[in-house]
């Protein structure tokens, strides 16, 4: 299946850098653009995407209306809404988030977590910037949670040792290339076991398995 995408950003060369980069996966193509929120949603409602890419900083109408009138939509209109954006404030993460965007990524973050992002949107996942991912736990460790007091099953099958390593760098924000670098594996072994820890810890990716291990102290909350 082809994941058609809309870009919406306002300024062009990031449009254009963007499309380079998803155009040049064979499952994705870029059926249109927009350079302001309002023909964001022109353009979503005419072309029906899969996702649209959406800058939060936008003249007419922001990201963050774009991303809550098409929530509203859904019903009709269900298009996944990843925010990329040059700015990681808690102003527009948490909103974004709200509003039921299926992602939120800094353009800083590379080429690779924007196609991921976009394949995990469609695939009914969520893929949020490392940095802000760790800030977000953060918040969660500092809470106290733990799985007793959430009520979740601590797992539903034991971690084996390098299971439970690559679930705390997971949490510390890494990326699979990353841990591939840090371990000394390959990026292939890295992907076998992040599924393995997904389904131990009965999670549905990696923002789940991130939160998990800050709740169960695998990942270094300081």
């Amino acid at each position: 299946m082809t994941i058609r995408v809309v870009l919406a950003d306002d300024q062009e060369m990031v449009r254009r850098g963007m499309r380079r980069i998803l155009e040049a996966q064979t499952d994705i193509e870029v059926v249109g653009e927009a350079a302001d929120g309002v023909d964001a949603l022109a353009e979503v409602r005419r072309l029906r995407p899969d996702v649209a890419l959406v800058d939060v900083r936008m003249p007419r109408m922001d990201g963050l209306e774009v991303t809550r009138t098409l929530q509203e939509s859904a019903a009709e209109l269900p298009v996944k809404v990843v925010i990329v954006t040059t700015f990681d404030l808690d102003e527009y993460v948490y909103p974004a988030l709200r509003h039921g965007a299926s992602g939120f990524l800094l353009k800083r973050s590379g080429p690779t977590l924007l196609v991921e992002a976009v394949r995990a949107a469609v695939a009914g996942e969520s893929l949020i910037s490392p940095s802000i991912t760790v800030r977000l736990l953060k918040h969660v460790a500092g809470a106290g949670r733990t799985p007793e007091r959430t009520g979740r099953p601590a797992v539903v099958e034991p971690l084996t040792k390098r299971e439970t390593e690559i679930a705390a760098k997971v949490a510390e924000g890494l990326t699979n290339a990353d841990i591939a670098g840090e371990m000394f594996i390959s990026a292939g072994t890295v992907k076998t076991h992040v599924a393995a820890v997904q389904r131990k810890l009965g999670v549905r990716n990696r923002v789940g398995i991130a939160v998990r291990a800050w709740e169960m102290g695998y990942a270094n909350a300081g």
